[in-house]
């Protein structure tokens, strides 16, 4: 099974890079986490807001697969704790399919990516500024799996 993160932006500080690298490089081989960057689209007074999401939207679900579970990162999705992440993946493993996890620009996705999406996740009700859900997203999956081979890195 394939985790991909699919994220609207590039260019990150070195810090984000160097932190979701040391949680992605943890990850076992069976659950290799990828990271694809989409441009952020220009906005502005001719460029409506709208347009912008849906050009960011296009990009996204192209990087997805055709058979992929598709998860959207959203604030009006549903919360898992650690250990229903856990859960979660190991269903994930278990039916085969490759993930693909969207997160969206500074507007969110766009209705065609919550619509494709299998299930909407919602990593807290605060509003996180994207770079840091990146790390945390890879260190969520990375505890997840440690739960799922009773590894000692969580200890609830």
């Amino acid at each position: 099974m394939k985790l991909r993160l699919l994220a609207v932006g590039q260019k990150m500080p070195a810090w984000v890079e160097k932190g979701f690298a040391e949680y992605a490089g943890r990850m076992p081989p069976e659950s290799r986490l990828e990271l694809v960057e989409i441009p952020l689209a220009q906005r502005g007074k001719s460029k409506p807001v709208e347009r912008a999401m849906r050009e960011e939207g296009e990009k996204l679900l192209s990087a997805c697969g055709e058979r992929d579970l598709v998860i959207a990162l959203d604030v009006r999705g549903k919360p898992w704790s650690t250990e229903q992440l856990a859960e979660n993946l190991g269903d994930w493993q278990q039916q085969g399919r490759d993930v693909s996890l969207l997160v969206g620009g500074p507007d969110g996705l766009s209705p065609e990516c919550l619509q494709r999406a299998e299930r909407r996740w919602s990593l807290s009700p605060l509003t996180l500024p994207h770079p840091l859900v990146r790390i945390i997203l890879a260190e969520q999956l990375y505890r997840a799996v440690s739960i799922l081979k009773n590894h000692p890195y969580h200890r609830a």
